[in-house]
């Protein structure tokens, strides 16, 4: 840090200044500082002052010598999901949480504005849409990082590193709360903010000499300070940091990491002091008790959709739900579980679009058919509206393991339970009528169509008209079979969940989904019907399961092409999905012409 600078510094922001006084804010002996003001009055920064308590006075060198510190603009990082504050995150971006009526990033954005500094640049990613209003209201600049869900904060500071060079910059978390305002128009040398920890930490924890110079970072500690809050990045520290962060971008292993990661490996070559700031200055908020115990509002009162109707439903505050936390994202909706008294629930909430995709008044139907077959979770609340479903948590439960053939087997008798059953429902799930819904989703969304879709298209219209000319029966399918939707209790029962798709359809296509979802190859989706079957399929049902798996994957291609218009990415599942098409045509035509081998032209049928 230099000190002759922020010497200039506070008596810009203070003339009246006292010895004393400056001492206190620079955190040096009264003899250091009665020393630093002597040389900047040597050298002509300073003048002696005339006021009785001796402070001195910025000369117009000093001005000009203050000039190099001042601070350009700021970046702050918004771009993450904030997993530990769902359900609220799944509506709202973290840093525009409100903290006593003030949205987080808005508080930070206020306290630079009353620092002077206003060029404020918003890296985003996560709901990247409810950003857009501080535009307007606080003239920032956003810039999108496409890499937010599959990398950490070091991609997002690589894909802001323009943003960073040649400036001397803030550099901020938009959901830290920071009580007193700690920014200056004029910074003196490059700084990590620091909180004091008592006790046991897993926060990365500062070393640092006399000078303040922080010379060594590790996770873990005791009793230490700790990195905490906002950054500052001298021009000086950009021009040696950067080229760092731009190699570990661009070297394999590294897309978890942290930026501060390349500062801890490299922090015997960086110069970065320690910024240390009082107890109760800087927060963040780990988790929504956190939360709740500072801003009371959130006790009783979340704004949350999800909160508000696990309040209901269990006639409780929002304060008696505890033990919040993300479970995996499913393809088409998002979940949490929580915690009210001694049991654990889920809650589940559709996502984007899914209203056009799935019919809850039919979902519910199947779940008031099946109620008493006890194949399926238990379900407390259900809105056929809105979606919004409430399930019993299985303690010691998990997913079926598509590499496991035991609890493959087990789950392929809960399926022929269903379809043996005799349950039907009124309504179908008709492969055809689906297909021509999503294409019309996808053109509707102008989503990007493959470039042979439309002759791969025929060899699908050409399927189906196959199958309905076998006008083979009908029962009641799960049609989303695949084994994550399968739970293996701790008892050894298993039980099969998320019934949105479920429909009259033929009962093979459970087997074809299954195959698809966990990318199964020819054989094993053969072993797969065989333990459906309990015995090996004939040329008919080979011919029908690779049937339904190529029209799955190009149903489940257009879905997701669907689902990518609305914001949402899905990988190499796409590609994955229309190649099992492609292929399983291939497989189902050729069963198809040695069945009716016997005909003139079997494939005019």
């Amino acid at each position: 840090m230099n000190r002759t600078g922020l010497i200039c510094r506070y008596l810009k922001e203070n003339p009246h200044c006292t010895q004393r006084e400056l001492a206190q804010k620079m955190d040096l002996s009264l003899g250091t500082v009665n020393t630093l003001l002597k040389e900047c009055i040597q050298n002509k920064l300073l003048a002696p002052g005339k006021s009785v308590a001796g402070t001195c006075e910025l000369t117009d060198k000093g001005l000009e010598f203050l000039q190099n510190f001042q601070v350009d603009g700021a970046l702050i990082i918004a771009a993450g999901f904030g997993s530990r504050f769902v359900p609220l995150t799944f509506e709202t971006p973290k840093g525009l949480l409100e903290v006593f009526g003030e949205r987080m990033i808005e508080r930070q954005i206020r306290q630079l504005h009353e620092a002077g500094v206003y060029d404020i640049t918003i890296a985003v990613g996560y709901l990247k849409e409810k950003f857009e209003y501080l535009i307007d209201k606080y003239q920032v600049k956003l810039l999108y990082n496409p890499e937010y869900s599959c990398k950490n904060t070091l991609a997002t500071i690589y894909r802001a590193r323009k943003v960073l060079q040649g400036r001397n910059m803030y550099v901020l978390s938009s959901d830290n709360w920071i009580r007193d305002n700690m920014f200056h128009s004029h910074e003196c040398g490059a700084w990590y903010a620091s909180s004091y920890m008592k006790g046991d930490t897993s926060e990365w924890v500062l070393s640092y000499n006399k000078k303040g110079r922080i010379t060594d970072i590790q996770i873990g500690g005791s009793d230490c300070w700790v990195m905490y809050g906002p950054v500052y990045f001298s021009r000086e520290f950009s021009e040696k940091f950067l080229p760092l962060l731009e190699k570990a971008y661009h070297t394999p292993g590294t897309e978890q990491f942290y930026w501060e990661h390349i500062l801890m490996q490299n922090i015997h070559h960086l110069e970065m002091d320690i910024n240390r700031q009082p107890e109760n200055q800087i927060y963040e908020f780990e988790n929504l008790e956190e939360l709740r115990q500072f801003d009371p509002r959130y006790q009783t009162r979340s704004d949350n959709k999800a909160l508000e109707l696990v309040s209901t439903v269990f006639q409780i505050p929002e304060s008696d739900i505890h033990n919040i936390r993300c479970l995996k994202s499913g393809m088409t909706n998002k979940s949490f579980l929580f915690q009210v008294g001694e049991r654990h629930y889920i809650c589940r909430i559709p996502g984007p679009g899914s209203e056009l995709l799935v019919n809850r008044r039919q979902e519910a139907a199947v779940y008031e058919a099946i109620r008493d077959l006890g194949i399926s979770e238990h379900v407390v609340y259900l809105d056929s509206r809105t979606g919004y479903k409430i399930s019993e948590y299985y303690e010691g439960s998990h997913n079926a393991r598509a590499n496991h053939p035991e609890e493959i087997k087990a789950c392929m008798a809960i399926l022929r339970k269903l379809h043996g059953s005799g349950l039907t429902v009124n309504h179908s799930f008709d492969i055809r009528e689906r297909i021509d819904f999503y294409e019309r989703l996808c053109m509707a969304g102008k989503g990007t169509l493959f470039e042979d879709y439309d002759s791969v298209r025929e060899k699908m219209e050409r399927l189906m008209n196959r199958l309905e000319h076998l006008d083979r029966p009908k029962t009641l399918s799960h049609i989303d079979s695949n084994p994550d939707n399968f739970i293996c209790l701790p008892d050894g029962s298993v039980r099969l969940i998320d019934w949105e798709y479920a429909g009259m359809c033929d009962p093979l296509i459970d087997i074809s989904m299954c195959a698809i979802y966990v990318y199964y190859t020819e054989e094993q989706m053969n072993q797969l019907a065989e333990l459906y079957l309990e015995r090996p399929a004939d040329d008919e049902e080979r011919m029908v399961i690779y049937s339904y798996a190529a029209l799955g994957g190009f149903l489940w291609a257009l879905w997701a092409i669907y689902k990518a218009s609305l914001g949402e990415e899905f990988g190499e599942y796409t590609l994955i999905m229309y190649r099992y098409a492609k292929d399983y045509y291939k497989k189902a035509d050729i069963l198809w012409k040695q069945l009716f081998s016997s005909k003139e032209n079997p494939d005019s049928i």
